[in-house]
């Protein structure tokens, strides 16, 4: 299946990578992601947030991945005024919609009322790829997110209906949540075509987790990768963690500072290389096998920048992603 988008146009450089995408075609190895734009992941302009996506586009990023979470409509609202609802050609976007646990009945009409208002903000026609942005967990954890016998037996349906009446060009879900639920949703019949996993030198997915389980990110991206399913890798610096400062301020017992002290190591390691934390980090990611394409959290143009270099120099060697993993106690 082949997403659809608005035809416009862009110019693109030669250097960025273009990986497969499931089977959805081919996709830049690289997205760029709303909770930047969105002023999730710290402040800025909605200006500068419409100069980043234009940049990002422009350099060759062939994906945009928002939802109505970020910014409560202000990733989505950037998308708007960016392209005024004439997606560059080739390019392409996903949106999400937070579902928790509504009665059967309301499944359907929640996820076109949530579509229909991210497609107003974006000022699209039609969304190529449409995400359940909450976490699947098992019937006994149902106040935390979607439970699992409501998305067999009722959102994986509705997901199927939009596609069918052409609202949507496919649908994924987020695999942060608890793992056993996620597996076994990869796992089924019809598939999601797309997965948002975890892909971090931490393997982390910090304060998102709500359950006791290991995360297992890795093996939800193997698996997904088994079934011809895209990965999107998400939380390449783990919310900050795997920059060499962070940008706001969390307590000191909040996970992403957890994951920040214990990432010092890699922080001293990414100095003898010559390379920023976070460059090395996204670099990381992209050289996780299955990874399709990394999702950017930049806010500006300047963080756009120095991921874009990254991108350009390449996957890491075994070598240096062995030096990481030892780094961090990663086995």
């Amino acid at each position: 299946m082949q997403l659809c988008s608005e035809q416009g146009a862009a110019s693109y450089i030669e250097s960025m990578e273009i990986r497969p995408f499931g089977k959805l075609g081919k996709i830049s190895c690289l997205t760029l992601g709303g909770g930047g734009t969105g002023q999730v992941w710290g402040r800025t302009s909605r200006d500068e947030a419409i100069a980043t996506v234009k940049d990002a586009v422009e350099a060759g990023i062939t994906f945009l991945d928002v939802a109505p979470a970020y910014g409560k409509g202000e990733a989505e609202l950037v998308i708007g005024a960016a392209f005024n609802g004439r997606l560059p050609d080739g390019v392409r976007l996903s949106t999400k919609c937070m579902l928790g646990n509504p009665p059967r009945e309301e499944v359907l009409p929640r996820l076109e009322r949530s579509l229909d208002q991210s497609l107003a903000r974006t000022k699209l026609r039609m969304i190529d790829l449409f995400f359940l942005h909450g976490q699947i967990v098992p019937d006994t954890m149902a106040g935390r997110g979607t439970p699992r016998t409501l998305f067999v037996e009722a959102v994986r349906p509705a997901l199927e209906q939009l596609v069918a009446k052409g609202r949507i060009g496919a649908w994924g879900i987020s695999g942060i949540g608890v793992p056993t639920a996620i597996l076994d949703t990869i796992n089924e019949d019809p598939p999601p075509a797309a997965v948002q996993a975890v892909a971090n030198l931490l393997d982390s997915v910090g304060a998102m987790r709500l359950f006791d389980e290991p995360a297992r990110p890795r093996e939800i991206i193997a698996a997904a990768r088994r079934r011809g399913i895209a990965v999107m890798g998400i939380r390449a610096v783990q919310a900050g963690a795997l920059a060499d400062a962070f940008d706001r301020e969390l307590p000191e017992d909040h996970p992403e500072m957890v994951d920040y002290r214990r990432a010092a190591p890699f922080r001293v390691l990414a100095k003898e290389v010559g390379e920023s934390a976070a460059a090395l980090a996204h670099r990381y990611a992209l050289s996780v096998p299955g990874v399709a394409t990394v999702v950017l959290g930049v806010k500006n143009r300047i963080e756009l920048r120095e991921c874009l270099e990254a991108a350009e120099r390449g996957p890491l060697d075994s070598a240096l992603i062995a030096r990481i993993d030892a780094a961090v106690g990663r086995h």
